[in-house]
């Protein structure tokens, strides 16, 4: 069976920027649409499998009967497919990484933690969102593990989620706001690039055709000095509306344009 995996990632529901949140969100349902039923971009590419690559919302944390106010184009969009049995894996980012089963439960979603490596038509893929990968990111990964502690976590639980909400946002934003460089002259000093070019050295390269991720909002398809593998980044749907086809062993960036 041939394979057609489309990847995006990046949405920040929420976040407001030149185009509203509200019109990113119907946005990304029509590329989700589009792409599981062969349409619009995807014309006659219909996907086997969805992966919604991290920070789908700008903040999201599960609280034990409620969940942050809005979403609900891209949850029922995500509800109406895989209740027609398309997998859809969400693979969760430094922005929504509080979720504790609701997504599994509610929408059949197939959730990642941690980066993982896939095979599709002998293309060996390993996709992730990319927070704390690579140099640079210590001062993150100390503060991820304050997240993802489960005494931490309960703590914030016992605010009252208006309040909760309102700081976690202001969070997201600062963060957001700090995790949009630009791209470095120098891929070496992309975090990400990096960290797949010593994966790749470490394991004689070998090991993996394309490393697939999000987090830097940079939507990029670029060689891996000295190895046969590719770094893609699907970019976002803040400002570059991107995402990424996996097709016949390989792997393809996307650019759309909202609205057409």
């Amino acid at each position: 069976m041939s394979h057609c995996v489309h990847l995006a990632s990046d949405l920040h529901l929420g976040a407001e920027a030149a185009m509203s949140s509200v019109d990113r969100e119907r946005a990304f349902v029509t590329w989700m649409r589009d792409a599981a039923r062969g349409e619009g971009f995807a014309q006659g590419r219909p996907a086997t499998e969805l992966h919604l690559v991290g920070d789908l919302f700008d903040f999201w944390f599960e609280y034990k009967r409620a969940v942050p106010k809005g979403g609900v184009r891209l949850m029922g969009a995500i509800a109406e497919l895989t209740d027609a049995g398309m997998p859809i894996h969400f693979h969760v980012g430094n922005h929504d990484m509080w979720t504790f089963g609701y997504l599994q439960e509610e929408l059949g979603v197939h959730v990642h933690r941690e980066p993982v490596v896939q095979t599709w038509d002998g293309l060996t893929c390993m996709i992730g969102h990319g927070d704390g990968l690579g140099p640079g990111d210590r001062g993150y990964n100390r503060l991820k593990r304050v997240f993802t502690s489960r005494a931490c976590q309960a703590a914030f639980r016992l605010l009252h989620p208006d309040l909760g909400m309102a700081l976690a946002q202001a969070w997201s934003t600062r963060s957001r706001q700090k995790g949009e460089l630009p791209l470095s002259t120098d891929l070496r000093q992309e975090h990400l690039y990096a960290y797949a070019l010593d994966r790749l050295q470490r394991t004689g390269g070998t090991s993996i055709d394309a490393f697939i991720f999000g987090h830097r909002h940079l939507p990029l398809d670029v060689p891996i000095e000295g190895h046969e593998a590719r770094y893609i980044n699907t970019g976002d749907w803040l400002t570059h509306f991107s995402s990424v086809i996996i097709q016949d062993g390989r792997a393809e960036l996307i650019r759309h344009t909202p609205g057409t």
